[in-house]
């Protein structure tokens, strides 16, 4: 605080008003006064000097009065510029910028901060609408605004909750600022006050932080599509070349069972070698089914999904149904592998770590996207069994649905199991985006 403001504090301080000996000893001159006036009223006549003694008294005391109401006034002014340059100062050391308008929306108050953020002088702001820093397109909206917040009666709220608010600087240049608005009268004006702070440097680095998560989601994707087609490949290959030569072999041992001599020790050795020609087909089928159901891409999602719940009864022992519509709408072949593949790694976790007996798996279409949930009754899943980092196949599930533009819920099930849900648009947003 300057020297100005210190002097009109002490002055302040020593207020003859604040002073309770003064104040006694006022009360005492004004009793005597009054007693003094009374004499002189009453005996006045007898006595004209008493007379003369009182109008005399009355003078000084109403020109001290007149002193003590003069020194007052000048103290409460000096109090009220103590005040106002205790504001200022604390008003200049904010870190934000602060502007206050008025009722027309003419700028009143513009601290230093809001000289650095703006980079001009407040000397060359003060009076000047506050349009001139928002840009033209923003112009009407915000006075409506304006308007609209002062019709309310709320003394503050935040602007821009949900979109980036911008400002524009003297030199023209645009930037993205997070601000708060108040308001308030005095003298009968209608006063509004923002503090905002420029993001520039955070929103670039939350459009960096985005950007980065996009090219790795890309990326990931990019990956996921790869083995997808690497797996169908390999699939493809066992089915058709692999396949076809253990077919040829079947074949042949068929054969070679016919024209063998009636040798008990040969047709026993034949027979192994079918059962073991007939699980190497079942282990062959098995393989290229886990890698890529063909019949994903032959049949569909409906009658892949369903083949993949019967297979895995059998395997498992989990007693599991299907609820699926006799069609869907047309998927994309990344929507049908997301759902298909996500459908595949819940009954793997029921398998392995739930410990059920039942599972339900429910498949429909609503609202423009593929709805999927599978529930069943085992022992449930734990809050700190989701956050594990070893739990690659749900965040890997994860990964591939929110490319597409999904989402996946896991939570625990009515029955006391879990309950995953999962929505993915028909048509994967990843798809849409140009490339």
């Amino acid at each position: 605080m300057n020297a100005d403001g210190r002097r009109a504090l002490t002055s302040v301080k020593r207020s003859a008003l604040r002073n309770p000996v003064a104040i006694a000893a006022g009360a005492a001159s004004l009793a005597i006064l009054v007693a003094f006036n009374a004499a002189g009223f009453l005996l006045g006549m007898q006595a004209p000097w008493l007379l003369g003694g009182v109008l005399i008294a009355d003078m000084l005391v109403v020109g001290v009065g007149i002193a003590v109401a003069v020194r007052e006034v000048l103290i409460t002014e000096r109090r009220s510029e103590a005040s106002e340059a205790q504001l200022g100062s604390i008003v200049d050391s904010a870190m934000d910028a602060i502007i206050s308008v008025d009722q027309r929306q003419n700028i009143v108050l513009f601290n230093r901060a809001a000289e650095q953020v703006f980079k001009v002088r407040r000397e060359e702001v003060l009076g000047t609408p506050l349009e001139r820093f928002l840009p033209a397109r923003f112009r009407a909206p915000h006075r409506a605004h304006v308007e609209q917040f002062g019709r309310t009666g709320v003394t503050s709220r935040r602007m821009g909750d949900v979109t980036t608010l911008w400002a524009l600087r003297a030199d023209g240049d645009e930037f993205p600022i997070e601000a708060s608005i108040s308001q308030t009268e005095a003298d009968g004006q209608h006063y509004y006050t923002v503090i905002l702070r420029d993001i520039t440097l955070r929103k670039q680095a939350e459009d960096a932080l985005r950007a980065s998560q996009r090219e790795l989601r890309e990326l990931s994707a990019r990956v996921q599509e790869a083995r997808e087609e690497e797996k169908t490949r390999i699939a493809r290959e066992l089915h058709d070349e692999l396949g076809q030569l253990l077919t040829a072999l079947k074949m042949d041992l068929g054969w070679l069972r016919e024209h063998l001599p009636p040798d008990p020790a040969l047709a026993a050795r034949v027979a192994e070698m079918g059962t073991l020609l007939d699980r190497t087909v079942g282990s062959t089928r098995r393989i290229s089914a886990d890698l890529r159901p063909l019949m994903l891409d032959d049949l569909g999602l409906v009658d892949a999904t369903s083949w993949l719940v019967e297979d895995f009864a059998k395997r498992s022992g989990v007693a599991c149904r299907i609820d699926v519509p006799e069609e869907l709408p047309e998927v994309s072949k990344a929507v049908a592998t997301a759902v298909y593949r996500g459908v595949q790694e819940s009954l793997t976790n029921i398998g392995r770590h739930a410990g059920a007996k039942n599972a339900w798996v429910v498949l429909g279409a609503a609202d423009g996207a593929i709805h999927v949930e599978v529930e069943d009754d085992g022992r449930g899943i734990a809050p700190e069994d989701l956050a594990k980092t070893r739990s690659l196949g749900l965040k890997g599930m994860r990964e591939r649905i929110a490319y597409l533009g999904g989402s996946v819920d896991v939570a625990r099930a009515p029955r006391g199991g879990t309950r995953l849900r999962m929505r993915v648009p028909l048509r994967g947003l990843a798809e849409e985006a140009p490339a």
